[in-house]
């Protein structure tokens, strides 16, 4: 992998065999194998979220809202979770065979936030 140009493509392989392309333009576009399971989890996510607000604009009891809350709370942890794990697999692996140090820098900083 070393030597890769920017805009170049080249073809990677994903744990279960899937090939697919991939370069380093400017604008990293990020294509993973569990986009489509993350957008699930999110849409999922949004709309426990407008129900529990539902469940405040309602007057309900504050342990089911906390209740509720939470497991939104672990929803969204859990995909980013998938988020994260996606990222290391793909482009942190990029990056550590090219020699990014800042994609590196950058995911310890997202890190340090996500687990705050």
């Amino acid at each position: 992998m070393k030597g890769i140009i920017k805009g170049q493509v080249h073809t990677h392989k994903a744990p279960d065999g899937t090939e697919y392309l991939h370069s380093h333009d400017n604008e990293h576009k990020h294509v993973h194998q569990n986009t489509k399971m993350v957008l699930n989890r999110l849409s999922r996510a949004s709309g426990h979220l407008e129900s529990v607000k539902r469940m405040v604009e309602d007057g309900r009891d504050c342990s089911e809202v906390l209740i509720q809350l939470s497991a939104v709370i672990s929803a969204l942890s859990n995909t980013g979770k998938v988020i994260l794990k996606d990222h290391m697999e793909h482009c942190i692996v990029d990056a550590v065979e090219l020699g990014d140090k800042a994609a590196i820098d950058n995911l310890a900083k997202a890190i340090d936030r996500f687990i705050k």
